[in-house]
C-alpha cells in the first residue's frame, strides 16, 4: 500500500519467485482474504492514520504478517515516530533510500519474520525518551553504540543477531543459503565495523543495543 515503484516490485519478484506480490490503493482494500496467506504488509507512512484504524481488522485476518511501515527517504521520520513506536502493528519500517540490494536484504529479513528499524530511527526514539544531555559520558557512549550499528548492511544486522543467539557459522549459512565462507566474510565485516575483538564482543554490542532500543520503545511509551 503506497510507493513502491514496479521496478522493484520486479525486483522482489525476481528475487524470491516463491512470492507474490499484490499492490492494493488503500487499507481498507487490504482488510480482506487472498488466496495465499500473507506474510508481509508494507503500508507508505502517510496512511499511517488508516493504518491505526484498521489494525484490529488486519491482525485479525492476517495473524501472520509482519507490517512495516515504507519511509520514503527519511521524510517525516521526525514528526511520525511517536505514532510508529506507539503502534500494536507496525514491526518494521521499510528504508527506502539505500542500495537495492540492502533494500532486498531488509525485505528478506522481514519475510522471515525479523523486525527492522534503521538505527538513525531508534537513536532518535532513544534520544527523544531518555532526554540525556549532550555531554553526557553515557549518551555518548549510546551514540557510539548505534553509530556503531548503522554502519551494518540488513544481511550483517541479520547474520550479528543469529550470532548473538549462539548459532555457529555452519548453522547461519544453512538457515539464510549462504556458504559458511561468505558468513565468515561477514562476520569479519562486522567485527571491524564495529571495532569489537572478536564475535562475543561483537554479539555484545548487538545485545546491548537491542536492550537499549527495547528501553526507549518502553519510555517513550510510558510517557504517553
Amino acid at each position: 500500500m503506497g510507493s513502491v515503484s514496479e521496478r522493484l516490485i520486479e525486483a522482489m519478484e525476481r528475487e524470491f519467485p516463491w512470492v507474490l506480490v499484490d499492490q492494493v490503493d488503500d487499507v481498507n482494500a487490504a482488510c480482506r482474504s487472498f488466496l495465499h496467506p500473507v506474510s508481509l504488509i508494507l503500508v507508505d507512512i502517510g496512511l499511517m492514520r488508516a493504518l491505526e484504524g484498521a489494525s484490529s481488522r488486519l491482525l485479525h485476518l492476517h495473524p501472520q504478517a509482519l507490517t512495516a511501515i515504507i519511509e520514503p527517504h527519511g521524510q517525516g521520520q521526525n514528526s511520525s515516530f511517536g505514532d510508529i513506536l506507539r503502534s500494536p502493528l507496525v514491526r518494521g519500517m521499510l528504508p527506502m533510500n539505500v542500495r537495492l540490494d540492502v533494500w532486498l536484504s531488509v525485505i528478506r529479513l522481514m519475510l522471515c519474520g525479523g523486525a527492522y528499524f534503521p538505527p538513525e530511527f531508534m537513536f532518535q526514539a532513544s534520544k527523544g525518551a531518555h532526554h540525556l544531555p549532550s555531554d553526557n559520558g553515557a549518551a555518548a557512549n549510546a551514540r557510539g553504540e548505534v553509530e556503531g550499528v548503522a554502519d551494518l548492511t540488513a544481511r550483517e544486522l541479520q547474520i550479528l543477531e543469529m550470532v548473538s543467539r549462539g548459532l555457529q557459522n555452519k548453522i547461519i549459512a544453512a538457515e539464510i543459503r549462504l556458504s559458511e565462507h561468505t558468513v565468515k566474510i561477514h562476520l569479519h565485516n562486522i567485527i571491524t565495523k564495529l571495532g569489537a575483538h572478536n564475535r562475543t564482543e561483537a554479539a555484545a554490542r548487538y545485545r546491548s543495543f537491542q536492550d537499549r532500543k527495547s528501553s526507549a520503545l518502553k519510555e517513550f511509551r510510558s510517557t504517553i
